[in-house]
């Protein structure tokens, strides 16, 4: 299947203000994209290079006044929906490859040290493993409630337990919270994630999601949805949000315009067709302003 995903973000600022942005597709990601990663107008320089968590970042500096950033491309995507592998063990700490160990341990959002007792209370007569997991994904989907209202830039996973209220970030580090506490290593993950295979359900976000490290690999969780889902487009992975921040600015701008499309496309045959498709950015609504980035 071929999935057609980007962005339209506007902003404006009485300075320069040098911008890092989290927003090109990942790396990793399998699949051909054909399409534009990010354009900007008016014309300013762009630097790109991989963070430590292997990462596609953007540098530039925002000139005085207007400035619009945009993606718009299409990627082959197998069409299957996450891996679900209910079988999967957790590993003993002391196997665990040492590339998973940042993942065991408490980050600025996710305060899994806080939260060890809570979380023993909770699933310590639960059975290690995927079960484990799917059990935390459980609790923190019936726990919280989503709303954009609910966000802020500073909410850790234990304020999101005590609060009951949350936007996807907040449902991510949780389960990634409770997770390390019960000895899996977890970390966060956002991007696009369309309703492809599901009901429409309101204008394009950006989406944050997690993994956790069972039976030798990675797996993707969704606490927020808590079913395995079509078409994510990955960005970014991290310790938590503070790794893969979509805009880090180094001075105040006024945010004008955000919308995120992720739609799967039925009518080509192949990624040799996109360029016709491409030449004008879809008709999609925009989020409201007090909505955008809170994902």
């Amino acid at each position: 299947m071929f999935i057609r995903f980007g962005f339209e973000i506007a902003i404006e600022s009485a300075q320069s203000v040098p911008l890092i942005l989290a927003l090109s597709p990942h790396p990793s990601l399998p699949g051909r994209i054909v399409g534009s990663a990010i354009s900007v107008d008016p014309d300013v320089t762009l630097t790109e290079f991989i963070d430590p968590f292997g990462n596609r970042r953007t540098r530039l500096v925002a000139p005085p006044g207007a400035l619009r950033l945009w993606s718009d491309c299409i990627i082959e995507d197998n069409g299957e929906p996450d891996v679900f592998n209910w079988n999967a063990r957790q590993h003993e700490i002391a196997d665990l490859p040492p590339d998973t160990l940042p993942f065991l341990t408490a980050s600025r959002y996710c305060d899994s040290d806080a939260l060890v007792d809570q979380a023993w209370a909770l699933f310590g007569d639960t059975d290690p493993g995927w079960a484990r997991v799917q059990a935390i994904c459980n609790f923190v989907h019936n726990h919280l409630s989503f709303g954009y209202k609910f966000g802020r830039s500073t909410k850790t996973a234990g304020e999101a337990l005590r609060e009951g209220t949350a936007v996807c970030r907040d449902f991510a580090h949780l389960a990634i919270a409770l997770c390390r506490a019960m000895n899996v290593p977890a970390r966060y993950a956002s991007g696009y994630h369309g309703d492809i295979g599901v009901p429409p359900s309101g204008p394009g976000d950006f989406c944050a999601w997690f993994e956790a490290y069972l039976e030798g690999r990675w797996y993707t969780f969704d606490a927020r949805y808590n079913t395995p889902r079509i078409g994510r487009v990955l960005m970014v992975r991290g310790r938590d949000a503070a790794d893969g921040a979509m805009m880090t600015s180094f001075g105040s701008y006024e945010l004008k315009l955000f919308r995120v499309w992720t739609d799967e496309v039925k009518h080509i045959a192949s990624t040799d067709e996109v360029p016709n498709l491409l030449r004008e950015l879809p008709d999609a609504p925009a989020l409201t302003l007090a909505s955008a980035g809170t994902a």
